[in-house]
């Protein structure tokens, strides 16, 4: 008989922003499959962009979490995962799967010219690694898209690291994932461009490659993308938290963001429903509507329950 892996999840947010809906909405997919698998969900802090990470926004994410009710059974910061990915770069510049490039620095000036093109300047000489991309066809099949399938020659040469002691988002992922065991990666579909170039990672270091979920954009009434620039406070979860949303309104309303349950079934879901009804199957490919008047009819239900 063949013996089964357990199930590791993982959500992994940057601590450079207050935590999005979109977050806590993928936050919540893999909470629920790993509890529906009796697996494990780790949250990993990505804050190896030391310029833009706070505490503050890492705080924002501990609390935001424990809001939901989502309880990590596991938690890493990449920040404090430095050796070992360079044990990992070492390697693969040793094996012929990365090497160092030596190139010139490109500073680009604000400033417009009198042109109306931004300018760059070369000041010294930089060392990068590089991927050396094997220029191949990948293809993998998504839970909820199928199949999908990228060319990887347009990628060229991608650079990995900015220096055999700084790793770059690709690499750190890819070995997170590895050397943490996590079988399945569900996010959201902006990052479907990424999984080429990490699947070529993995493969060139040796890891298994994990089952991918995809989850489609969460898009406004205008179905136009959710961005803090265009709708404001709305995009993050505090938001809804200082509107006093109830914590089980706003798991129900994440969960019917690209899902539905079967059937004529009853749209308020507590988590027991949630965890017998919810399959990533059934997740939608198109855009998911954020609709507040959902929500807050779906609070006022919360209300009128017993406490």
């Amino acid at each position: 008989m063949k013996k089964e892996h357990k199930v590791i999840v993982r959500f992994a947010p940057s601590p450079t922003g207050p935590l999005h809906i979109g977050g806590a909405r993928t936050a919540l997919f893999n909470y629920i499959f790993t509890k529906q698998h009796g697996g494990s969900f780790i949250l990993r802090i990505e804050d190896t962009d030391k310029e833009r990470s706070e505490k503050k926004y890492e705080e924002d994410i501990f609390s935001g979490l424990k809001w939901l009710g989502i309880k990590p059974d596991d938690i890493y910061r990449q920040s404090e995962r430095t050796d070992i990915y360079q044990k990992h770069l070492t390697t693969l510049i040793k094996s012929g799967a990365a090497y160092v490039s030596r190139e010139p620095k490109k500073i680009t000036n604000t400033t417009t010219p009198p042109f109306g093109h931004p300018s760059s300047t070369e000041e010294g000489m930089i060392e990068v690694v590089r991927f050396k991309n094997p220029n191949k066809r990948v293809s993998f099949q998504d839970i909820v898209r199928g199949e999908v399938s990228f060319d990887t020659t347009e990628l060229k040469d991608f650079v990995i690291a900015k220096s055999v002691s700084e790793p770059l988002y690709h690499l750190a992922v890819v070995v997170d994932d590895f050397e943490m065991g996590v079988t399945h990666i569900i996010r959201g579909e902006d990052h479907i461009s990424n999984t080429a170039r990490q699947i070529l990672i993995q493969e060139s270091i040796g890891a298994p490659r994990p089952a991918y979920a995809h989850l489609p954009l969460i898009l406004a009434p205008d179905r136009s993308k959710l961005s803090k620039r265009k709708h404001g406070e709305s995009v993050s979860l505090a938001h809804y938290r200082n509107a006093e949303i109830a914590p089980e309104a706003m798991v129900n309303f994440l969960a019917l963001l690209g899902w539905h349950p079967s059937g004529d079934a009853s749209e308020v879901l507590s988590w027991s429903d949630l965890l017998q009804h919810f399959s990533l199957e059934r997740v939608q490919k198109g855009g998911a509507m954020l609709d507040s008047n959902k929500l807050n009819w779906l609070n006022k239900q919360y209300a009128k329950q017993p406490r």
